[in-house]
């Protein structure tokens, strides 16, 4: 998995915060609704970035574990979320999304804001479902989003965000060849002493077929398999494909282990 460094974490926990704003709490309304009391309130966030969407869990409650590759992602995440790391209801841990292993269980685990296209093949996104499944309680739910197909099309072009503390250029091209959308992210950060340092970075999102998905969740130990979108999580989509984003939900089988 794509790991970033110090300059885009940075930018990224400057910018980036508002999706996870506005599905976290969309996704614990969800896990209540459907886990009642059985299940703990215990969440594994796959890919956490600088740990938004942790700390709005955690704010309600939960205790939470944060996996990311990028050590400087995490170093945001721990900071934003210090003073549950100190109380031992959070930690974030430096990992690879596709293998993992860790000794808790989970009641729920989420990856939010298309991390998971960023993996870099579809042997990654399975060894993750595996992965997820050996954590997960039995009955246990799995919620992440994805990019489609049609989504990533329309990442081609060149957007510019001028602003004071901030100028951000990002390139867009899509490779169906090679089932992938690159984004060249880049442009100038101010310090603090006022001069402007430059950073770039090459992110790409891997297109993943819905079907494919499915299956390989079926595969790995996960049923009740459903896309939907996050305003209506229990509702599943008659043509998931058509959409630019959809949300996956799964639920570990009850007599898995």
């Amino acid at each position: 998995m794509q790991a970033y460094d110090r300059d885009f974490a940075h930018v990224y926990n400057m910018r980036w915060t508002h999706f996870a704003e506005h599905v976290a709490p969309r996704i614990r309304v969800f896990f209540e609704n459907q886990a009642g009391e059985d299940l703990p309130r215990r969440v594994l966030d796959i890919a956490c970035g600088t740990g938004q969407l942790a700390g709005i869990f955690l704010r309600h409650g939960y205790e939470v574990t944060g996996l990311d590759l990028s050590p400087a992602m995490l170093t945001h995440a721990r900071e934003n979320n210090q003073a549950y790391v100190d109380e031992g209801k959070a930690r974030f841990v430096e990992a690879d999304a596709a293998d993992f292993e860790l000794d808790e269980r989970f009641g729920l685990a989420v990856s939010t804001f298309d991390a998971l296209n960023h993996l870099p093949d579809f042997d990654d996104l399975e060894g993750c479902f595996a992965s997820t499944a050996a954590v997960l309680e039995p009955g246990g739910w799995f919620v992440f989003d994805l990019n489609t197909r049609f989504g990533l099309r329309r990442w081609a072009g060149i957007n510019v965000q001028d602003e004071e503390d901030l100028v951000l250029i990002t390139r867009g091209v899509v490779s169906d060849q090679e089932g992938r959308a690159y984004t060249q992210i880049s442009g100038f950060l101010r310090r603090e002493d006022g001069l402007y340092e430059r950073f770039q970075e090459v992110a790409y999102n891997t297109i993943f077929a819905l079907d494919d998905v499915a299956d390989a969740l079926h595969d790995t130990g996960f049923e009740g398999i459903h896309f939907s979108t996050a305003e209506a999580l229990d509702c599943p989509l008659d043509a998931p494909e058509s959409l630019g984003r959809v949300f996956v939900v799964a639920q570990k089988a009850p007599g898995g282990v």
